[in-house]
């Protein structure tokens, strides 16, 4: 099938290096909140890229939970194919793709267990089912079919429905560390915006202009 005809023409008025703020963390909140105040449809998922021993990337989305200057956190089962990689390889990149702004963010850099704590601090503000949802999946691994997982979650379902659903070890967040951002705002003519913030010795943030 040839869809080459599919173009869009980016209307935008640019982006220019006064319009930015030193820091990346900062620009970030910016753009995030006008992709809130845009009303577009889930705002904080991105796609999360990682690449174990075997070197052959793997890309998933995934939801961005707490952001600040240690890192972008997003919650996962520790067991899973992306923790597996991270393990073997403890470096990742993000891409929020905000394509009704005609903007992108893209995220690199060094990836870490947050803190037990901090984990079970998320846990517990989620949904009883979403907790219960967290027991259920083996995520990842390969299954007969999707009655055994309802079947399962019914189960669990029923252990925990006077108490409180206990926090599962192998479940909890991971924080992006960037040492890369780089903001992209689509321009006429494919003449796109990109400027890109790189982290230096000192941690201080050196921001660049790239050709689009």
């Amino acid at each position: 099938m040839d869809i080459s005809h599919l173009r869009g023409k980016y209307t935008t008025k640019g982006l220019d290096i006064k319009d930015l703020n030193p820091n990346p963390f900062i620009q970030f909140e910016t753009w995030f909140n006008q992709a809130l105040e845009a009303k577009l449809t889930e705002p904080n998922a991105f796609c999360l890229s990682t690449v174990g021993k075997d070197m052959m990337p793997s890309l998933r989305t995934v939801l961005l939970k707490t952001f600040d200057e240690k890192g972008f956190v997003f919650f996962t089962n520790y067991k899973s194919t992306k923790s597996k990689q991270i393990e073997e390889n403890p470096k990742a990149a993000a891409l929020f793709a905000w394509l009704d702004l005609e903007r992108q963010v893209k995220i690199e850099g060094n990836v870490e267990k947050i803190s037990t704590s901090d984990s079970l601090k998320y846990f517990l503000s989620r949904p009883k089912g979403s907790q219960i949802g967290a027991w259920v999946s083996h995520q990842s691994e390969i299954i007969s079919s999707r009655s055994l997982l309802e079947q399962k979650f019914d189960e669990m379902k029923k252990k925990f429905l006077k108490g409180e659903v206990p926090f599962p070890s192998f479940w909890g967040g991971y924080a992006i560390k960037p040492i890369r951002i780089e903001f992209w705002q689509g321009g006429q003519d494919r003449l796109h915006d990109r400027f890109l913030y790189e982290l230096q010795e000192d941690n201080t943030w050196v921001i660049s202009r790239l050709a689009p």
